[in-house]
């Protein structure tokens, strides 16, 4: 029997996969043991056990990502490490809507997620995906969507016909038999960034989803830089070229959480933009999400909060009040101290705390190991009934090495 993607995905295309598996509930591993003993016991053969118990265990890990959709697609494991959340792929679908564009080419369509999103928004999409295996899960999850076609082919030397726009997710990872390995060099990806930049020369609106951690030296000039945080996780950086490219925008940080969708932009390109005051570490200190960190925009949010940094090189920015912004989370100031193991130990002890929270930027401390040398034995970072908890952030400003003890708001 063999446990490769494209044997699974052929085991599940069977009626007798197909049924079987939408016959299982969620997939719990507690259970996986005895399951695979009764499905074989019933009659069904190791290796399709095995597809099916592989891909229940997906869909469960994929709800993250696709809700409720994730109980009728299919998945491989590298294609569901890159898909895109449907609330993100819905936020690119609206772009090519709002720019009037009726005909996507989706190349690298992955297992389709961005395809089923501009699909659902009636326009006609052309899924290009490379891997065999790959695009027969695309196939399966665009069955719901009469406007999606799915084509086996390399996204590179594919004819594009009528598409008046392109939405790229190159692949950024290599599989190999020990797992998937992530790929750093934008013209290694596939297809390359080089590729991307002649397709926009064309004057096709296209847009294409990077890492979130790519260079701001590697990012093309005349496109809009969109970096998205969802639940302030950083997701990606999405370069938009042309039409689906807002006029003044240059870079960008979109958070999307539970109150809906907050945006930080600038016209700068990078390195512009306001210089924000240095000060000292007093009032309020604010943590910039992640994405307006990505988007070098801490000296534009530090101004809109009528704040300062605490050092010109580091992403922490103090303001006198306390202001309610998406883009940060604040912590009342309480205490600035010096950084010094000894004196936080008694700082620990002399005011009983027994669990501790430790945030740094700029310093190499490893928390969890400061916080072993901070709390008496058997005491962590677990809060229990009683205790007095606190919380560390520890920075840099300058030269000097400091603790502030903090209060969130």
């Amino acid at each position: 029997m063999s446990d490769a993607p494209q044997d699974q995905i052929a085991q599940l295309l069977s009626e007798e996969g197909w049924q079987l598996l939408a016959s299982l509930g969620p997939y719990r591993e507690d259970q996986s043991f005895t399951l695979n003993a009764s499905l074989r016991k019933q009659g069904h053969s190791p290796a399709l056990v095995s597809a099916v118990l592989t891909q229940s265990r997906l869909r469960t890990k994929a709800e993250a990502k696709f809700g409720e959709f994730a109980r009728q697609m299919l998945f491989t494991q590298a294609g569901l490490e890159q898909a895109t959340r449907l609330n993100v792929a819905a936020r690119h679908a609206q772009r090519f809507a709002q720019a009037g564009i009726r005909h996507v080419a989706d190349l690298g369509c992955g297992l389709g997620a961005d395809s089923m999103a501009l699909a659902s928004l009636d326009i006609a999409v052309t899924a290009v995906e490379v891997d065999e295996t790959t695009a027969a899960c695309a196939t399966i999850n665009l069955i719901p969507f009469p406007h999606a076609t799915v084509v086996h082919s390399d996204a590179t030397s594919v004819a594009l016909g009528d598409a008046d726009g392109v939405w790229l997710d190159p692949a950024r990872r290599t599989t190999s038999t020990s797992g998937t390995k992530r790929i750093w060099d934008p013209e290694a990806f596939s297809p390359p960034l080089s590729f991307v930049e002649s397709l926009a020369a064309s004057g096709l609106a296209v847009g294409v989803k990077m890492g979130p951690g790519m260079p701001h030296d590697s990012i093309p000039a005349g496109c809009e830089a969109q970096w998205v945080s969802v639940g302030g996780d950083v997701t990606e950086v999405t370069l938009w070229f042309n039409a689906v490219a807002r006029p003044g925008i240059r870079r960008a940080a979109l958070l999307l959480g539970p109150q809906g969708a907050a945006e930080l932009t600038s016209a700068e390109d990078f390195g512009g933009g306001p210089v924000a005051p240095v000060g000292p570490v007093e009032g309020y200190i604010y943590e910039p999400d992640g994405a307006v960190i990505r988007a070098g925009l801490v000296a534009d949010l530090a101004v809109q909060l009528g704040g300062h940094l605490v050092d010109e090189h580091i992403a922490y920015i103090c303001a006198p009040d306390a202001v309610d912004t998406p883009f940060a989370r604040a912590y009342k100031v309480l205490e600035v101290m010096p950084y010094s193991v000894k004196g936080l130990k008694a700082w620990v002890k002399e005011n009983g705390i027994g669990v501790l929270d430790i945030k740094k930027r700029g310093t190499s401390v490893t928390p969890e190991e400061l916080r072993k040398q901070l709390l008496p034995a058997g005491k962590g970072s677990a809060k229990k009934a009683g205790q007095k908890t606190a919380t560390l952030v520890l920075t840099r400003i300058g030269d000097d090495r400091v603790a502030v003890s903090v209060e969130p708001v």
